[in-house]
């Protein structure tokens, strides 16, 4: 990993669809050297699907070589553009309602794809040399080089240590770097906690989801979120329309489950489930949900699965700063959120769009502490937001509030009205604009 000497070098801690779209935004700028480490034996997401909405394909979009290249990464990992996201009462006496039908116009439609599929892709441009499995950090030490520098070593539990200009974080919820960055701050004060949700996601066939859901909600590529009393359930397409995500998501009471801190699941059971799901029975989509309401087989969905778990949605309420010195944090690493609003990977993207346009206005190591700080300005208070948004949207959507108790339409439009505006209408290139111009001011302070 020796680079010349003139190059910028740095460690991308963490090789998920963060750390991969910060190596893409970073590699091709010539005075820059990058490494990705990743703590596993191979590159790899866990989870089923995400959803990229018109904001964060517009930030890919910024990363990649060219505009068109966004679409087509996405299309090569088979991406399913949705034609609508359909909101729909899924429990009460109004069950079955429309609540609201986000559509899109074609060229401003989101797209659902497969996490795995989308970091396969993220990661086949970057040289296999730059990629490092089998690199868990145990370590970091901020040192003055030789020539007065500042720098990072990075140590990792093989032995093995290297030292870097800069390091940044795309290291997860749970973060070895974050409690770096946040040592003088007391990071355990701001430790990534229970969002007050849980969630259980499958992949199944797409025609086995159509038989056992019903084919009426499968006649165009569209998104269903079905909402209610304490609980939510969603389904959406992707894969090359060949395999379904299917989600239940409901309120936690951790107290009531008698859950200890720092349990992050439990087994999901059919009992469980219906308890869960119990004033949404008889509805449109529960029990199709849980089992193949048609036959006495008792074909399950979402328990069809090894070892199915409720999983509890963790997130940030609070970050101080995402950078110390020559380090920074980057992704769910700095502004984990629960995921009510699909914004959890745009907000990663943008991330990486930033660092991308920041460094390419620089010529030394000596001015990354610079573009961090800037990068915390300019972030940290719209992922804040999108947390905070997050939460308050799963609360809606799972009937939380005296203004949804009676689950009319009505109810749910007036709380989830105009939650995804400051997500979308941000103009990204006024906002690339804008982050330049503070770091130039920033470069003429210091010299």
């Amino acid at each position: 990993m020796e680079t010349p000497g003139h190059k910028i070098r740095i460690a991308i801690i963490g090789g998920g669809i963060g750390g991969a779209s910060l190596a893409n935004a970073l590699m091709r700028i010539p005075r820059i050297h990058i490494d990705v480490f990743e703590a596993g034996p191979t590159f790899s997401e866990r989870g089923a699907a995400i959803g990229l909405s018109t904001n964060a394909i517009l930030a890919l979009q910024h990363i990649l070589p060219n505009k068109d290249d966004a679409r087509k990464l996405l299309a090569a990992a088979g991406g399913v553009p949705m034609n609508s996201t359909r909101i729909v009462l899924g429990c009460g006496p109004q069950a079955g309602t429309m609540v609201a039908d986000m559509v899109s116009a074609p060229e401003d439609r989101g797209i659902v794809v497969h996490r795995g599929s989308l970091l396969r892709e993220l990661l086949a441009p970057i040289p296999r040399d730059l990629l490092h499995a089998n690199k868990k950090l145990v370590k970091l030490e901020e040192l003055v080089g030789v020539d007065g520098r500042e720098e990072v070593k990075v140590t990792f539990e093989d032995g093995t240590s290297t030292t870097f200009d800069a390091v940044m974080g795309a290291d997860g919820v749970f973060s070895i770097v974050r409690n770096f960055v946040l040592q003088d701050q007391q990071p355990e004060e701001h430790a990534a906690s229970p969002g007050g949700f849980w969630d259980c996601r499958i992949l199944v066939p797409y025609h086995t989801a159509r038989d056992t859901i019903g084919a009426e909600h499968f006649e165009d590529d569209r998104q269903y979120a079905w909402v209610g009393d304490g609980a939510f359930i969603m389904h959406d397409i992707l894969e090359d329309r060949t395999m379904v995500q299917c989600v239940i998501s409901a309120v936690e009471d951790r107290v009531a489950e008698g859950l200890p801190d720092g349990c992050r699941k439990r087994p999901l059971t059919r009992e469980f489930l219906k308890k869960t799901l119990r004033t949404w029975w008889g509805g449109p989509i529960a029990k199709g949900a849980i089992e193949k309401s048609d036959t006495d087989l008792d074909i399950q969905l979402m328990l069809n699965q090894p070892n199915p778990q409720a999983y509890s949605q963790f997130e940030h309420k609070s970050t101080p700063t995402y950078y110390r010195n020559n380090t920074c944090i980057v992704g769910d690493a700095a502004h984990a959120t629960t995921p009510w609003q699909g914004a959890g990977a745009g907000q990663a993207l943008e991330d990486a769009m930033i660092l991308g346009a920041l460094f390419t206005e620089i010529s030394s190591a000596d001015q990354v502490n610079a573009v961090f700080r800037v990068f915390d300005t300019v972030r940290r208070q719209r992922c804040q937001r999108v947390i905070d948004s997050s939460r308050g949207t799963g609360s809606a959507f799972c009937g939380q509030g005296p203004e949804l108790a009676a689950l009319e339409p009505d109810g749910f439009r007036g709380r989830l009205k105009g939650r995804w505006d400051f997500i979308f209408e941000l103009d990204f290139g006024r906002y690339i604009q804008d982050a330049k111009e503070k770091l130039g001011a920033e470069l003429a302070r210091s010299n």
